[in-house]
């Protein structure tokens, strides 16, 4: 029984919809200006459930490609430790769950009169990631800017659950999310290049590892540097930054975007696993000086 329990919880992908889950949590902290710890719990566990829905489809969708991969091939399906059936089941009920916590956040005046804009937002991520981002994969690197939207969602879904508007500020979160995720799928399609293509995954733009891909990456981490700013070089009426977290925030950009340089200049696999562990630290960072900004500094 337990080991069943744990193959389960590895549809979920725990550490990836935790950090999910986190973006979600700053969305949130950052919009709320009355904060609400039934919405918050709500919000979090719906949110989670959502992700490890997806999470879920997508090693159902892959489970005859995970076969071929050094760091896939131990996941359950692969494994036959659980059946197909049972982890759709599973899937598809955690997924009504999620949908239904999500549905309890402000669900009045919504969209249709009863479904929240929350759970509108933690379906339409779990649409696009499952029934576009997962088979574009096999397809064309056009999967990685797909795949870049849902990534950036939930930044978004914590932002409406805590205001229930949309508008510039929430914008400008999403946009550093969704530009952070390009030099984040690079540098991992980089790393994982030969079991990608092994298993028939495009993932690589241009196809080779290179200095095209690795200009994308530097170009798109430029201009997230430059939007994770604005909020102190602009007057937005409910996101701004102080002046020493204005220096944070531009320095840890720019600490990620010589990261992307250095890949650039010298196109090594080292350079590329730098720059992946990087991704990994940039972004909750940021989001942590700008939480930190608002209900500390101000």
């Amino acid at each position: 029984m337990i080991s069943n329990l744990k193959y389960y919880s590895q549809l979920l992908k725990f550490r990836l919809s935790s950090s999910v889950v986190f973006s979600a949590a700053a969305g949130y902290l950052l919009g709320v200006t009355n904060f609400n710890l039934q919405e918050f719990l709500l919000l979090i566990a719906g949110g989670f459930l959502i992700t490890g829905c997806a999470n879920g489809f997508n090693q159902i969708l892959e489970s005859d490609y995970d076969k071929l991969m050094i760091r896939t091939e131990e996941r359950p399906l692969p494994l036959k430790k659980i059946s197909s059936s049972s982890a759709i089941i599973f899937t598809v009920l955690i997924g009504i769950l999620g949908f239904y916590f999500l549905s309890l956040i402000k669900p009045h005046g919504s969209f249709f009169g009863f479904l929240s804009k929350s759970s509108v937002f933690g379906l339409l991520s779990l649409m696009i990631y499952v029934l576009s981002y997962t088979p574009l994969k096999r397809m064309s690197t056009v999967s990685i800017f797909v795949g870049a939207i849902p990534g950036a969602i939930p930044v978004l879904l914590g932002w409406v659950a805590a205001t229930d508007q949309f508008g510039l500020s929430v914008a400008v979160l999403f946009a550093i999310q969704f530009f952070w995720q390009f030099p984040h799928f690079i540098s991992i399609a980089w790393t994982q290049d030969e079991q990608y293509k092994r298993a028939g995954f495009k993932m690589m733009y241009g196809g080779e590892k290179g200095s095209y891909p690795a200009l994308i990456a530097l170009i798109t981490a430029s201009v997230m540097t430059l939007i994770s700013v604005l909020p102190y070089l602009l007057d937005f009426k409910n996101l701004n930054l102080s002046f020493i977290a204005f220096c944070l925030v531009l320095l840890l950009g720019i600490w990620f975007t010589l990261k992307t340089y250095f890949l650039y200049r010298d196109t090594k696999d080292s350079s590329a696993k730098t720059l992946m562990l990087a991704s990994f630290v940039y972004l909750p960072i940021m989001q942590i000086i700008y939480i930190a900004d608002k209900w500390l500094a101000n």
